[in-house]
Protein backbone atom coordinates (compact mmCIF):
# COMPACT_ATOMS: atom_id res chain seq x y z
CA UNK A 1 0.00 0.00 0.00
CA UNK A 2 1.30 3.51 -0.54
CA UNK A 3 0.99 5.98 2.31
CA UNK A 4 -0.01 9.01 0.02
CA UNK A 5 -2.63 11.52 0.98
CA UNK A 6 -5.21 9.85 -0.78
CA UNK A 7 -5.22 6.67 0.95
CA UNK A 8 -4.42 8.41 4.70
CA UNK A 9 -7.93 10.73 4.05
CA UNK A 10 -9.56 7.24 2.91
CA UNK A 11 -8.68 5.44 6.02
CA UNK A 12 -9.95 8.50 8.12
CA UNK A 13 -12.85 7.87 6.31
CA UNK A 14 -12.88 4.31 7.09
CA UNK A 15 -12.68 4.53 10.63
CA UNK A 16 -15.58 7.40 10.80
CA UNK A 17 -17.49 4.86 9.45
CA UNK A 18 -16.86 2.11 11.47
CA UNK A 19 -16.96 4.42 14.41
CA UNK A 20 -20.62 5.14 13.49
CA UNK A 21 -21.40 1.76 12.94
CA UNK A 22 -20.38 0.76 16.52
CA UNK A 23 -21.64 3.57 18.27
CA UNK A 24 -25.29 2.42 16.49
CA UNK A 25 -24.50 -1.19 18.21
CA UNK A 26 -23.44 -0.38 21.29
CA UNK A 27 -25.47 3.21 22.21
CA UNK A 28 -28.51 2.81 24.11
CA UNK A 29 -30.18 6.23 23.06
CA UNK A 30 -28.56 6.67 19.70
CA UNK A 31 -28.30 10.94 18.58
CA UNK A 32 -29.17 10.40 14.51
CA UNK A 33 -27.37 13.54 14.25
CA UNK A 34 -24.16 12.19 15.44
CA UNK A 35 -24.46 8.96 13.29
CA UNK A 36 -25.52 10.32 9.91
CA UNK A 37 -22.98 13.04 9.82
CA UNK A 38 -20.43 10.47 10.84
CA UNK A 39 -21.52 8.44 7.91
CA UNK A 40 -21.63 11.66 5.57
CA UNK A 41 -17.85 12.89 6.43
CA UNK A 42 -16.79 9.08 6.16
CA UNK A 43 -18.53 8.60 2.50
CA UNK A 44 -17.18 12.21 1.70
CA UNK A 45 -13.38 11.28 2.53
CA UNK A 46 -13.46 7.99 1.03
CA UNK A 47 -14.61 9.71 -2.13
CA UNK A 48 -12.65 12.25 -2.14
CA UNK A 49 -9.89 9.33 -1.60
CA UNK A 50 -11.89 7.67 -4.66
CA UNK A 51 -10.96 10.71 -7.12
CA UNK A 52 -7.17 9.56 -7.11
CA UNK A 53 -7.96 5.65 -6.74
CA UNK A 54 -10.36 5.46 -8.80
CA UNK A 55 -12.68 2.34 -8.40
CA UNK A 56 -16.22 2.66 -10.29
CA UNK A 57 -18.17 0.44 -7.32
CA UNK A 58 -16.72 2.09 -4.48
CA UNK A 59 -17.44 5.52 -6.10
CA UNK A 60 -21.11 4.57 -6.78
CA UNK A 61 -21.24 3.03 -2.95
CA UNK A 62 -19.76 6.41 -1.30
CA UNK A 63 -22.09 8.64 -3.39
CA UNK A 64 -25.13 6.47 -2.44
CA UNK A 65 -23.79 5.86 0.99
CA UNK A 66 -23.42 9.52 1.29
CA UNK A 67 -27.06 10.84 -0.46
CA UNK A 68 -28.66 8.18 2.58
CA UNK A 69 -26.69 9.96 5.32
CA UNK A 70 -27.53 13.23 4.07
CA UNK A 71 -31.18 12.38 3.72
CA UNK A 72 -30.55 10.90 7.32
CA UNK A 73 -28.94 14.33 8.41
CA UNK A 74 -31.49 16.88 7.22
CA UNK A 75 -34.60 14.42 8.27
CA UNK A 76 -32.62 14.31 11.72
CA UNK A 77 -31.73 17.95 12.45
CA UNK A 78 -35.78 18.60 11.01
CA UNK A 79 -37.29 16.68 13.80
CA UNK A 80 -35.28 18.38 16.58
CA UNK A 81 -36.12 21.79 15.31
CA UNK A 82 -39.16 21.06 15.62
CA UNK A 83 -39.20 19.37 19.33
Amino acid sequence: MIWDSANIIGLIGDAAMVIAFVYSNVSKSMNLVVFNLLNLVGAAMLGASLTVHFNMASMALEIVWAAIALFGLVKALSTRARA
